[in-house]
């Protein structure tokens, strides 16, 4: 049995963390939560002005954090990010690899390029990053790398019409079901969450989604969209050594919509 109690296994004091896409919404809310669990944080975002703005907040709350900004799709800028990190803070011991798009079309009017430039971001770039990230762990035989899927992964959410988004999350998983089995003897840990349709700037500004909305609670068991906040205890656990011994596993939170 651990001495320190469960509730210090959910201690993530001296480590630190990156996210990505931590400008805004879901990763912004990561960045928050694992700062108020201790972790120093590097939020890593397109936009270098939003990750700033994060910063500053954290900063305000006491937590150590760094602003980068980066092209998570790009594998030079995914090299050069987490090389600034463990350069600025000493080590990386937690990846929140949560950048993603989604460009919404019905699937006979797809294009390769709307395909590719979804793959690029919400696979091909977490995948990289994983690279990069892991190599900068296993000096320490220790780390956490926690992927952004969605509940797309198991259900076909509707009505919006999303093939490319669905496939690329779909793949998000099994990439870190194989990562986790390749890596776990080395000591990292390599796990998923997919969260259903949270409340966002995105959905509540976009003339196209805001209006799906009451369509989409009538399906939800729990009777609400998810808020950024019901994500941050499931991403302090995959983080924390309180999950040490989960490696693969996709953590759903959905508010029990996959459930119907």
């Amino acid at each position: 049995m651990s001495t320190s109690g469960i509730l210090g296994r959910f201690d993530l004091t001296g480590r630190t963390a990156l996210i990505t896409g931590a400008g805004m919404g879901i990763g912004r809310a990561f960045a928050h939560a694992l700062g108020e669990a201790g972790a120093n944080v590097a939020v890593i975002d397109l936009d270098l002005r939003r990750a700033e703005q994060v910063v500053a907040g954290l900063g305000e709350s006491g937590v150590a954090a760094l602003a980068v900004g980066a092209d998570a799709s790009d594998p030079e800028q995914i090299d050069a990010f987490v090389a600034q990190v463990v350069a600025h803070f000493g080590r990386l011991d937690i990846a929140v690899n949560n950048a993603g798009i989604n460009l919404n079309s019905a699937a006979e009017e797809t294009t390769l390029d709307e395909w590719d430039r979804v793959f690029a971001v919400n696979t091909r770039g977490v995948f990289l990053a994983c690279q990069a990230e892991a190599r900068a762990m296993f000096p320490h035989g220790y780390g956490k790398i926690v992927n952004t899927a969605s509940m797309a992964s198991l259900i076909v959410p509707h009505p919006q019409k999303q093939v490319s988004y669905n496939a690329s999350k779909g793949a998000v998983v099994t990439l870190t079901r194989t990562l986790a089995a390749e890596w776990a003897p080395r000591g990292i840990r390599v796990n998923c969450m997919s969260p259903g349709i949270i409340r966002t700037a995105l959905i509540e500004q976009s003339p196209d989604l805001a209006p799906l909305v009451d369509e989409w609670v009538r399906s939800i068991p729990a009777g609400r969209l998810g808020e950024v906040e019901d994500l941050q205890g499931g991403i302090v656990y995959l983080a924390s050594p309180a999950s040490d011994y989960m490696t693969g596993h996709n953590l759903v939170i959905e508010g029990g919509q996959t459930l119907w």
